[in-house]
C-alpha cells in the first residue's frame, strides 16, 4: 500500500479543482476510512479499490 504522497509523485493520484485526491485511472474521488487503531487514514478508490495511506 503506497502513501498518498508517493501516489501523487508517481502520477497514480491527482488533485481536482477542489483539492480532493482523485484516482488517475478511474477519475473517482478517493473515499476516507478512519481506523482509530492506526496513526494514518486509509484512502480507497470506489471503482478499482486501490488503497493509499494518508499520513498526517
Amino acid at each position: 500500500m503506497k502513501s498518498t504522497r508517493k501516489g501523487l509523485r508517481d502520477g497514480d493520484l491527482f488533485k481536482d479543482t477542489y483539492e480532493r485526491l482523485t484516482c488517475a485511472d478511474c477519475e473517482q474521488v478517493l473515499k476516507t476510512k478512519n481506523d482509530p487503531d492506526n496513526v494514518f487514514d486509509i484512502r480507497t478508490c470506489p471503482d478499482c479499490s486501490t488503497q493509499y495511506k494518508d499520513l498526517p
